[in-house]
C-alpha cells in the first residue's frame, strides 16, 4: 500500500470515487482532483499528486442507512503517487481546512502477542476446562447453532486444523504491507481469500471458541460458524514477535465482517493511541448500529490503560482473570473493561494442527465472544433474536462478582458465568 492519509470530511459531497481495494491492479480512471481547497494544499503546495477513492466500500449498490449515519460515505483514502515521506506540516494544513472533520496519516498498529508454549499435555486434553465458566453444564442448553456467525479478526488461521476447519466459513486475508525494515515475516502483501496463519495467536483464539475436542477441550460453541478475516502480519520485534496491519486494513476488515452477516466479532487485539480521534469509531459505530456485538481484548501490560477497540462506547472489553478467579496480574484494567473470563495458562489449537498454552486478555476474550454466541444460540432455537443490549444485560447481571460491587473498576461486572447466563435467558422465555 502506497503512502496515503485518510481524510472524513464534515459534509458529503458529490465525487464518484471507487473503493480503494478495487483500484490496487489498475489507476486508469481514478480521480486525482478532489476538493479546490484540498486540492490546492496538495498539490500546489506540497507537490504530491494523489488519487481519489472511498476508505470503505458500499455494502450494495448505494450507501446504506447504517453506513450514512456512521458517515462511512465522507472518509476518503488519498493515496499518493509517488512513495514519499508524508510531512506533519501537512497534516496539520488539513486539519486546519474547515471542510475536514479529521484526517490521519495511514499508519501501521502493533499489538503484543502472547508467548504460545507448544503443548502436547495429555493432561490438558480433557474434555472440559474447568475454570468456573460452568461450561459442561450450559452445554446441556445448547452448544451453538450454526445460524450464529463469529468473526475473529486476528493474525490468521490454520484453516486444515481438524479441531476448527469444520467452523470455517469463507474468510479474507486484509494485510498488505510493505516492508521496507524487512522485519517482517510469513504474508504480508496482497489482499486475497486466504487468511492462513504464520504465528499461530488467530488459530489458538478460534480453537477456544470452536473447538471439536479431538485432543483438547471442547470450544464453547463448536457448532457456530466463524467468520475468518486476517488483519495481523507477524513483525519480528527484537526477540518477539507483534502483530501489525494497517489500522485502515483493520477497520476495512470489521467492516466486511459485518457485511458478511456477523452477529459477534471478537477481536484479541488492541491499539494504544494518542492524539486527536479515536481507532476504529466509526466502524464500531457501524457495527454497533447493526446491532453486532464487538468484543475486545482489555491489554496486557497490568496497567490502568486504554487500548482500542476495547475502550470504545459499546464494545464489550474483557480482562483476564486468573485460576482463583480474580483479575491476572498482567490484564489491563479500567472503567471501560466490562468483563473477565479465564485468560492464564489456556490449552488450544495452534499451527500444523498442533496445539499451545497461553496466557493473554486475547484467551479471554473469546471465552465471552463464544459465551455470547452460546446465548444468540439458544435464544434463536426458542425463535427469539437477541440484540446487542439485551445480550450486556444479561452478562453483566449473572457474572460472578469478585467483591461487593456491582462493577469493580478492575474486573468490570466480574467473571463471565455461562450457566447462570443461560438460566437468566431461559426465565426470560419463561415469563
Amino acid at each position: 500500500m502506497k503512502p496515503h492519509v485518510i481524510i472524513g470530511l464534515r459534509d458529503s459531497i458529490n465525487i464518484n470515487a471507487p473503493y480503494w481495494e478495487d483500484i490496487i491492479k489498475g489507476k486508469s480512471g481514478v480521480p486525482d482532483q478532489f476538493y479546490n481547497v484540498l486540492d490546492s494544499i496538495l498539490v500546489e503546495k506540497y507537490k504530491m499528486p494523489f488519487w481519489v477513492t472511498q476508505n470503505y466500500p458500499k455494502e450494495f449498490k448505494e450507501w446504506t442507512t447504517y453506513e450514512l449515519e456512521a458517515g462511512l460515505n465522507k472518509i476518503f483514502r488519498i493515496i499518493f503517487k509517488k512513495n514519499i515521506h508524508i510531512p506533519t506540516r501537512l497534516i496539520d494544513d488539513l486539519k486546519n481546512s474547515p471542510l475536514v472533520e479529521s484526517v490521519r496519516i495511514g499508519d501501521i498498529g502493533q499489538v503484543g502477542i502472547p508467548v504460545q508454549k507448544i503443548s502436547e499435555a495429555a493432561s490438558l486434553s480433557q474434555k472440559y476446562r474447568r475454570n468456573g465458566t460452568y461450561l459442561q453444564e450450559a452445554h446441556l442448553y445448547s452448544k451453538g447453532n450454526s445460524q450464529i456467525k463469529i468473526a475473529v479478526l486476528d493474525t490468521g488461521f490454520d484453516l486444515s486444523h481438524p479441531e476448527i476447519n469444520h467452523a470455517l466459513l469463507q474468510g479474507k486475508d486484509f494485510v498488505n504491507i510493505i516492508d521496507g525494515s524487512n522485519q517482517f515475516i510469513g504474508d504480508y502483501l496482497g489482499y486475497d481469500d486466504e487468511p492462513e496463519d504464520e504465528v499461530g495467536h488467530g488459530t489458538h483464539v478460534t480453537g477456544i471458541i470452536s473447538a471439536k475436542g479431538l485432543r483438547m477441550p471442547i470450544g464453547v460453541v463448536p457448532e457456530c460458524k466463524i467468520i475468518p478475516v486476517k488483519v495481523l502480519g507477524a513483525l519480528k520485534k527484537g526477540s518477539s514477535i507483534v502483530g501489525a496491519g494497517l489500522i485502515d486494513n483493520i477497520n476495512n476488515g470489521i467492516k466486511w465482517a459485518v457485511d458478511q452477516g456477523a452477529d459477534i466479532i471478537n477481536m484479541s487485539l488492541g491499539i494504544k493511541h494518542s492524539g486527536g480521534g479515536l481507532p476504529h469509531q466509526e466502524v464500531i459505530d457501524y457495527a454497533v448500529k447493526r446491532g453486532v456485538t464487538v468484543v475486545a481484548a482489555s491489554g496486557n501490560d497490568g496497567l490502568q490503560d486504554k487500548y482500542y477497540p476495547g475502550a470504545l462506547p459499546g464494545v464489550i472489553a474483557v480482562g483476564a482473570a486468573d485460576d482463583q478467579g480474580n483479575l491476572a496480574q498482567f490484564s489491563t484494567y479500567g472503567g471501560h473493561v466490562s468483563l473477565i473470563a479465564p485468560g492464564v495458562h489456556v490449552y488450544s489449537s495452534f499451527l500444523k494442527d498442533g496445539y499451545a498454552i497461553s496466557s493473554g486478555t486475547s484467551q479471554a476474550a473469546p471465552m465471552v465472544s463464544g459465551g455470547i454466541a452460546l446465548l444468540k444460540s439458544f435464544a434463536l432455537e426458542k425463535g427469539v433474536k437477541l440484540n446487542d443490549h439485551q445480550v450486556k444485560y444479561i452478562l453483566k447481571h449473572t457474572s460472578d462478582k469478585i467483591n461487593n460491587q456491582f462493577k469493580d473498576f478492575k474486573a468490570g461486572f466480574g467473571k463471565i458465568n455461562l450457566l447462570d447466563a443461560l438460566k437468566l435467558l431461559q426465565f426470560k422465555f419463561q415469563n
